[in-house]
């Protein structure tokens, strides 16, 4: 089969694009750590200011970057062959860590704003980082099997329901004509709880920067040396959702059909 000469040499190998996309997300995560240590103050456990920048890089961590490295497993060719058991304890410890730093994240910007009389839930930014969280709880916790009563303390973060989610994805316990049917409804949450937390990071850095120059020495309008860097970051962040969707769209990058039956298990989320 011919190909288009542009094609092939923009044609990147996984492997390569795997280390590429591994830096981004790394320099990710220093952007984000080194915005909060050096312009606004460090990190604290004590309900400050210093405590609301956990949320910033844990929400980034989480939500961005280890999400991105969850979805993208199944697109290593060693996952291709053999049992697929491994690595889909693999992605489903990627997810679960990626859910758990979007708690404690939650957790630390609820807390700030509980301690200063700060009104929670009121900004898009909140609203829409809040709906991302809550997806990511059910895309997980969606699998086919019966649900667990609801938490009472705690209604926005399901822990039963996200354990019964990887108990189901990991073992396969459901019906193959069940697993078929909700494939396609997996991959498509999976693709919009990626492009969600990109908006949501990217929505928040732009909202932290309006609270914390509009009473600064340099406002934000004059784009002192914090904006520049933070606004380097929403970019930075951008593209690495950018390259992790266009890498799920790849087709020659997919994992191939197998007939066995432990290639017909649960598909990983994003696949």
């Amino acid at each position: 089969r011919s190909h288009h000469p542009v094609a092939e040499m923009l044609d990147l190998p996984f492997l390569p694009f795997c280390v590429l996309l591994g830096g981004l997300g790394f320099v990710c995560v220093a952007f984000v750590s080194a915005w909060c240590q050096h312009w606004r103050g460090g990190f604290a456990l004590d309900g400050s200011a210093q405590t609301f920048n956990w949320h910033p890089v844990l929400m980034v961590t989480g939500m961005v970057v280890l999400y991105g490295a969850a979805a993208l497993v199944y697109r290593l060719p060693s996952t291709w062959s053999g049992p697929k058991l491994p690595w889909k304890v693999l992605h489903g410890a990627l997810a679960l860590a990626a859910f758990g730093l979007a708690v404690l994240g939650l957790a630390a910007v609820f807390r700030f704003h509980n301690d200063h009389g700060t009104p929670n839930m009121y900004s898009l930014h909140s609203w829409l980082g809040l709906a991302t969280v809550l997806l990511f709880s059910c895309q997980v916790g969606a699998a086919p099997t019966p649900p667990p009563p609801p938490a009472p303390r705690l209604p926005h973060l399901p822990p039963l329901q996200w354990l019964a989610g990887f108990s189901a994805f990991l073992l396969p316990w459901a019906p193959a004509w069940l697993r078929a049917l909700y494939k396609p409804v997996h991959v498509f949450f999976g693709s919009t709880i990626l492009m969600l937390s990109v908006a949501s990071c990217v929505s928040g850095i732009n909202e932290k920067l309006f609270f914390s120059l509009k009473n600064g020495t340099t406002e934000y309008k004059r784009l002192p040396a914090e904006a520049v860097f933070a606004n380097t970051l929403g970019l930075l962040i951008l593209l690495f959702g950018v390259l992790v969707l266009g890498a799920l769209a790849r087709p020659s990058w997919k994992r191939p059909d197998a007939d066995s039956p432990d290639s017909c298990q649960v598909p990983a989320p994003l696949r």
